[in-house]
């Protein structure tokens, strides 16, 4: 299939497109390799994708907020399916830079779906959305559950990206696959996620920053279950919104016991304020995932955390080198 991918410097996007071209499909990746995190692993996973894929991997840096850019990849380029996983996300400093995230997570699909319309209504867009989005409700978190009180920026912002979706999707007929991913981890992974920073604060034996006790639980996802979940919808048709998540939530605190046992060394823990934004719990409700994709996860947190320290000691010498922000 001829393929748009955004986002594909970014962490899902890397591993989407290394599964998409190892398969086969055609790839016109674009990212706009911004500066949100260290972007020196974001060129580490272009770096990757060149070398292993040569010439098959076409890459342009083009930020999805430039509609003239995009324009052109619809006017050049035989587009049967749209994966946008272009986005500022982040909770945290979602609070402190708001605006960044609505002219990327909203203004940025409206210019997607907006060039769907004008140039082929039969694209299928398969559309990245969050876990955030359902704040504090009820667990497990059910795709019919209603989500109108976000706690964030991030989580709104994705919120009415949704929105706009199902507008597009009521007046042009354009076929989209919304996911909610859950705490997406694995190998090359944002700087900016726990599990990253865990590992290389607990290695280099640096101050371990934990926002709350710890007893917070996460439905951890590994990413490879989620590339075969983006690849299983690439056929879909009409709407839908879909939970990506491991169905068997965690405590913060295991997830740290378990890379200790893993690295061998011991946490030195800082303990911070729990910040507002964050909830307590996550945890996906995938009936529908298993239903319509025929799809579930595989890989379980001890499966996935051992797979990412491997690949932590295989790369620590660039790795560690990766800026971690506080």
């Amino acid at each position: 299939m001829n393929i748009f991918l955004t986002g594909a410097a970014g962490f899902i996007g890397f591993h989407t497109a290394d599964r998409l071209l190892g398969k086969g499909h055609n790839l016109l990746c674009i990212d706009d390799l911004n500066n949100h995190y260290d972007p020196s692993i974001k060129y580490k996973r272009i770096e990757f994708l060149k070398q292993k894929y040569k010439n098959k991997f076409q890459f342009e840096r083009v930020d999805i907020r430039n509609k003239d850019e995009l324009e052109k990849f619809f006017k050049n380029f035989d587009i049967e399916v749209v994966i946008n996983l272009a986005a500022r996300a982040g909770v945290r400093n979602s609070v402190k830079n708001p605006w960044i995230y609505y002219e990327t997570n909203l203004t940025g699909v409206l210019y997607i779906l907006e060039l769907i319309k004008k140039y082929n209504p039969s694209i299928l867009l398969i559309q990245a959305s969050t876990s955030s989005v359902y704040g504090l409700n009820k667990i497990p978190f059910d795709e019919e559950d209603k989500v109108d009180k976000p706690l964030s920026p991030y989580a709104a912002s994705k919120k009415a990206s949704e929105e706009l979706c199902h507008v597009y999707h009521y007046l042009y007929g354009i076929n989209i696959l919304i996911f909610r991913f859950f705490t997406v981890y694995g190998t090359y992974g944002r700087p900016d996620m726990s599990i990253f920073r865990f590992i290389r604060w607990i290695d280099g034996g640096e101050e371990l920053l934990l926002y709350g006790d710890g007893e917070q639980e996460r439905d951890f996802t590994f990413v490879g279950d989620i590339v075969k979940a983006i690849e299983k919808g690439l056929t879909f048709k009409g709407f839908e919104i879909i939970n990506l998540g491991n169905d068997n939530p965690v405590k913060i605190n295991y997830v740290i016991k378990t890379i200790e046992n893993l690295l061998e060394k011991k946490a030195k823990i800082k303990y911070l304020d729990r910040h507002p934004a964050d909830v307590p719990r996550t945890c996906a409700k995938i009936d529908k995932a298993r239903r319509i994709l025929n799809w579930s996860p595989q890989i379980d947190i001890d499966t996935g955390l051992k797979i990412v320290v491997e690949w932590y000691k295989k790369e620590k010498d660039w790795v560690k080198e990766v800026k971690i922000d506080d």
